[in-house]
């Protein structure tokens, strides 16, 4: 059967020639016998042009080679294919143009003839659209990658900004807790104050106005003995006002430690010489000294700050005897004030190094509620250790743990 003898129904034929399709139909040589008008307006040619061409024609060049192959496995097993299976494909015009395309293949038999037809359609405007879509796509994924470094900065940046903001409100809260202390200070100095200094003033007041009446020679006596009293009161006004500059100084850093060389034997006596007229009638200071204690190294000012407060408590919150022992121990000095005096409850013993504090049953015995704050201060600068230990209602012992400094301190 010639190419130009393939009859085609009038009915068909004008389906064939006005689909919207690119439709040719070749023979078994992939000689083209058949081509509609769209098939001519896609690739350029007339249908004169194209009646017995081969295929290969509208195959872009460098694509024939493989083409061949196909179409010799084609024609070896006809098989049909349907429109658009991911492949792509390209046709060559008559200007020797390229285009994209999607083709369906499609194969009949007639009086032992075998025919094949080509449905083809050109997707340049498909193809178009899948890379706008493409270029779309990976604008959108680019807009994602930055839209997700941008949510993690901003994330990152979030946190900094929680975690300083946790960090500012608990300096905050540690602030507020300061000034909740200085107030609760502050009432509590005041009223420690108030009481501490209205019991001498009071003495002074008084001893003054009983002065002025002993107006005769013979009154001497009496006026001696509350002169004493206003010089006693005095003396523990400035007391209490010492030890008020002494927190001062120390909170404010202003103490130094200044070192000497002194016989701990010969400092021991003049403590206990300098707080003999504390003593109770009966009282008495044993010290109890063990080993060779001469050229031992410390701040004398300050261990005598210490040791006076403590040998004053000791003597003011008992009646009975009070023991000073003191023993070296490699480079420490060891020593223990004990008192059996009222002893102090466990649950004072918690804030007994607290700046004011009291416990609850020294409240009548007068005292500031500063000197066990002072003297753990002026061992922690001297690097020593200050503990307690007392049984309530038996007495107290206190711990002191004091090293040996250098000169170089």
């Amino acid at each position: 059967m010639s190419a130009t003898s393939f009859p085609l129904p009038a009915h068909f034929e004008a389906i064939f020639h006005e689909a919207a399709i690119g439709i040719i139909v070749t023979n078994s040589a992939f000689n083209m016998i058949l081509s509609n008008e769209y098939a001519h307006r896609l690739f350029g040619y007339t249908e004169s042009e194209l009646l017995g061409q081969n295929i290969s024609i509208l195959i872009p060049n460098h694509l024939k080679g493989r083409h061949e192959g196909h179409l010799s496995k084609i024609n070896h097993t006809p098989v049909s294919r349907p429109m658009g299976l991911g492949l792509d494909l390209k046709a060559k015009r008559k200007d020797e143009s390229l285009f994209p395309i999607e083709i369906s293949l499609s194969h009949f038999k007639t009086d032992d003839y075998i025919y094949y037809i080509a449905f083809v359609s050109d997707v340049t405007l498909k193809r178009k659209v899948e890379m706008e879509l493409i270029l779309r796509n990976q604008e959108i994924n680019q807009l994602n990658e930055s839209l997700e470094a941008e949510v993690e900065s901003r994330t990152y940046a979030l946190q900094n900004t929680l975690e300083k903001l946790e960090i500012q409100t608990k300096e905050l809260e540690s602030s507020l807790q300061k000034e909740i202390e200085l107030g609760d200070l502050k009432t509590r100095f005041v009223s420690m104050a108030s009481h501490e200094f209205r019991t001498p003033l009071t003495s002074i007041l008084s001893s003054a106005s009983i002065i002025e009446k002993y107006s005769h020679t013979d009154d001497q006596a009496k006026r001696s003995q509350h002169i004493q009293r206003i010089k006693s009161s005095v003396a523990h006004l400035t007391e209490i006002l010492e030890e008020f500059l002494s927190v001062g100084k120390l909170e404010a850093g202003k103490v130094e430690v200044r070192p000497d060389t002194f016989s701990v034997e010969e400092f021991l006596n003049d403590l206990v010489t300098e707080v003999d007229g504390m003593r109770r009638p009966g009282q008495q200071i044993v010290v109890q000294s063990v080993g060779h204690l001469a050229d031992f190294v410390s701040d004398t000012s300050m261990l005598r700050k210490v040791l006076l407060n403590a040998l004053s408590n000791a003597l003011k919150f008992s009646q009975k005897d009070v023991f000073l022992k003191a023993r070296l121990e490699e480079n420490n000095l060891l020593m223990e004030i004990i008192d059996q005096g009222i002893g102090i409850s466990e649950a004072d013993q918690k804030h007994l190094f607290e700046r004011f504090f009291r416990g609850g049953n020294a409240s009548i015995i007068p005292g500031t509620g500063l000197g066990l704050h002072l003297m753990d201060r002026y061992m922690r600068l001297l690097g020593g250790e200050l503990k307690l230990s007392s049984v309530l209602g038996q007495g107290t012992t206190l711990h002191i743990t004091l090293p040996r400094l250098s000169y170089a301190n």
